[in-house]
C-alpha cells in the first residue's frame, strides 16, 4: 500500500461553515459491503470530507486480504491490519514511510480484510485554507497522491476504525456536494460523481508484490490523478 509527499502545516479540522453544506446523504455501510473490485471504481467521483475540507476522489487502489501479498491484511488480522477485517464502511489509516498518513476505506464482508486506498483527489471545499498551508502547490497537486490527500484532510491515527457512513468525523458522500465546485449551482443540487466520465485501470504503484494486478482505478483526464511510477518502492 503506497505513500505520498510530506509537509509540516495542517489545514483546519473539525466542524466549520463548509461542513453545513446540504447535499446527498453519505454512502450507507451496505455500499461498502461488496467485493473490493466493485467498490473501488464506484468511489471515483465521490466526496470524502473531514470538517471544513472536502476532496473529490479521482484515483483509488484496491487491496485484497489473505490472497493479496501487497495488502497489509496478507498476514491476517495483525494489530495494525485488524480493522481491515471489518466491519465495512470504516476508515483504515496507516503511516507510510514514517511520515504521511494514508486513508483507506474498509469494504467487503466481515473477515475478508479488503480495503480501498484513496490515492488522489481534487480539493473542492476548504481550498483557501489548504492553499494557504501549501502556497507553492498548484490546485491540482494539493491532494495528488495518497500522502497529500491524507494531509489536506487532516488524517491522523485516531481516525482509524471510525465510520465514514455518517456520525463520525470522516464522511464519504456519493457525489460532490453542490455549491463546492464554484459553478453557480444551488447548495441542494447533486452533482454526478463519475457519471459520463471514462474510468481506466492499471497496475498498482509503490508496491513490491502482486505488481501486475490491474487494481488501480482513475478518472481519465483529471489533472489531480497522480503520475504512475513503475519503479518498486518499499511499503
Amino acid at each position: 500500500m503506497g505513500g505520498g509527499l510530506t509537509g509540516t502545516p495542517t489545514p483546519p479540522q473539525g466542524p466549520g461553515p463548509a461542513a453545513a453544506v446540504v447535499g446527498p446523504a453519505p454512502y450507507p455501510a451496505a455500499f461498502f459491503d461488496r467485493p473490493v473490485l466493485a467498490v473501488a471504481p464506484d468511489l471515483l467521483g465521490a466526496t470524502v470530507r473531514h470538517g471544513p475540507v472536502a476532496v473529490r476522489i479521482t484515483e483509488v487502489e484496491a487491496y485484497g486480504g489473505l490472497d493479496d501479498p501487497a495488502s497489509h491484511a496478507f498476514r491476517g488480522p495483525t494489530p495494525r491490519a485488524a480493522v481491515m477485517f471489518g466491519p465495512p464502511g470504516r476508515a483504515y489509516v496507516y503511516l507510510s514511510y514514517g511520515i504521511h498518513w494514508c486513508l483507506n476505506i474498509v469494504c467487503g464482508p466481515v473477515g475478508e480484510g479488503t480495503a480501498v486506498l484513496l490515492r488522489a483527489g481534487e480539493v473542492i471545499a476548504g481550498r483557501e485554507a489548504v492553499q494557504a498551508c501549501w502556497p507553492k502547490l498548484a490546485a491540482r497537486d494539493l491532494a495528488r497522491g495518497p500522502g497529500r490527500l491524507g494531509r489536506v484532510l487532516g488524517v491522523v491515527a485516531s481516525l482509524t476504525a471510525t465510520p465514514v457512513t455518517g456520525g463520525g468525523p470522516l464522511v464519504v458522500h456519493p457525489s460532490p456536494l453542490a455549491g463546492e465546485l464554484g459553478d453557480g449551482r444551488g447548495p441542494a443540487d447533486a452533482v454526478p460523481g463519475a457519471a459520463g466520465k471514462r474510468i481506466e485501470r492499471g497496475p498498482r504503484v509503490g508496491i513490491t508484490a502482486a505488481t501486475g494486478r490491474p487494481w488501480r482505478f482513475w478518472l481519465v483526464g483529471e489533472p489531480s490523478v497522480s503520475a504512475a511510477r513503475p519503479r518498486h518502492r518499499r511499503r
